[in-house]
C-alpha cells in the first residue's frame, strides 16, 4: 500500500493523492509531503524512490532490505533514519520489532515500513482528524511519529512491570515448572528492548545536536525531549532486567526451600520407621524358630552373637569413614 499526504499552511490537506501528482508537489517548498509505504513490494518502491525523489541507491537498498538497527545517514539533501517500533503482546509476554525507515528532506518525509505500526497510523488519523496536528515542518512530523514512537515504548515497559509483579505473585504462591519458563520469555524480552534502546537513544542525541540543515535549531528541543525519554526507558530497561534476575534467583530459593521441606518430611517418616523395620527384621531372623536339622549351626548361639556384633559395629564403622571424608 501506498498513499500521500500533503500539508500547506491555511489551506485544505490532501489525502489519497495519486502517485503521479508527486514531483510537482516536491517542488512547493512552502508545503510538506508525506509518503507512506507499508508492506509494498519492494519492485514497486525502488523505482519510486529512486526517480521521483532521487535517494542514493545505497539508501534506497538499506531501506527495503529491512535489517538494521537504529541508525541516521546524512547525505546532505536528506536524513535516512532507521527507527524501530515495539509491539508487546501482555499474555504471550512477547517483545516484537517494527522497522520504520524515514527519509527527511526540507519538504518532504518518506516512510517505509513492512508491517502496520501502530504509532505512524495514529500521526496519520490524527492529521486528517484535526488540522491542528499539522504542520508544514518536515522536521516536525518527525517528532510527532517518534514522540508517538516512543509512548509505545512507555506501554511496554509498564506491561513488562506488570509482569514481573505477577510472577512474583506466582512464585510465593503455587510455582510452578512454566513460572520459570515466563521468567526466561521476560529476561530476553529485556534484553531485546535493551539492544534497541541503546542504538534508538544515539539517533535521537544527532538529531537534538547536531548540524542538520533540514532540522531547524527551534525545532532540537522537540528531539532532545525525545533523547531524555529514552535515557529514562533506558534506565528502567536496566532496573527491569534486574528485577527480572531477582525473580530467577527468587524462584530458585523458594524451589529449594520446598524441596528442603519435602526433605525433611520425607526424613521425619523415615526415622518414625526406622525402629520398627530394626525390630521386625530383628526378629524375622531364624534365631527365635525350630528349624531343619542341617541348618542348626547356623542358627545357634555363637551364629546369633556374630551377627549381632555385626548389626552393632557396622553403624560405628560407618560414622568413623564419614567423620573421615568430612561429611559430619
Amino acid at each position: 500500500m501506498i498513499r500521500a499526504a500533503y500539508f500547506r499552511l491555511n489551506e485544505k490537506n490532501l489525502f489519497d493523492i495519486p502517485l503521479d501528482q508527486l514531483p510537482a508537489l516536491l517542488k512547493d517548498s512552502n508545503g510538506l509531503l508525506w509518503v507512506d509505504f507499508q508492506g509494498e513490494d519492494p519492485k514497486v518502491c525502488e523505482p519510486i524512490l529512486l526517480q521521483t525523489f532521487h535517494f542514493h541507491p545505497l539508501a534506497v537498498d538499506d531501506a527495503l532490505s529491512e535489517t538494521h538497527v537504529p541508525k541516521l545517514d546524512d547525505w546532505e539533501q536528506y536524513l535516512y533514519i532507521v527507527l524501530h517500533a515495539i509491539q508487546y503482546d501482555p499474555e504471550r509476554r512477547d517483545l516484537e520489532t517494527l522497522e520504520l525507515d524515514v527519509f527527511l528532506g526540507s519538504n518532504f518525509v518518506v516512510t517505509h515500513h513492512d508491517l502496520p505500526i501502530p504509532s505512524l497510523e495514529r500521526v496519520w488519523l490524527s492529521s486528517q482528524k484535526d488540522i491542528r496536528q499539522v504542520r508544514t515542518e518536515a522536521d516536525h512530523l518527525l517528532y510527532r511519529l517518534s514522540d508517538e514512537l516512543v509512548v509505545d515504548y512507555m506501554l511496554a515497559v509498564e506491561h513488562i512491570d506488570e509482569a514481573i509483579e505477577i510472577i512474583e505473585d506466582q512464585i510465593f504462591s503455587s510455582p510452578t515448572p512454566s513460572t520459570v519458563q515466563q521468567v526466561f520469555t521476560l529476561k530476553r524480552t529485556t534484553l531485546h528492548l535493551r539492544r534497541i534502546l541503546s542504538p534508538l537513544r544515539e539517533v535521537f542525541n544527532k538529531l537534538a545536536r547536531d548540524e542538520y540543515f533540514m532540522i531547524d535549531r527551534k525545532d532540537r528541543i522537540y528531539f532532545r525531549d525525545v533523547y531524555d525519554h529514552l535515557v529514562r526507558l533506558h534506565d528502567i530497561s536496566e532496573s527491569l532486567r534486574d528485577l527480572v534476575g531477582g525473580v530467577l534467583d527468587t524462584y530458585l530459593s523458594v524451589i529449594n526451600n520446598r524441596m528442603n521441606e519435602i526433605m525433611k518430611v520425607l526424613t521425619m517418616i523415615t526415622t518414625l520407621f526406622m525402629p520398627i523395620s530394626f525390630v521386625a527384621g530383628f526378629f524375622g531372623m531364624n534365631f527365635f524358630q525350630p528349624v531343619a536339622e542341617p541348618l542348626v549351626p547356623w542358627t545357634g548361639i555363637a551364629s546369633f552373637i556374630v551377627m549381632g556384633g555385626v548389626m552393632v559395629g557396622t553403624p560405628f564403622v560407618m560414622a568413623i569413614w564419614m567423620r573421615r571424608h568430612g561429611w559430619t
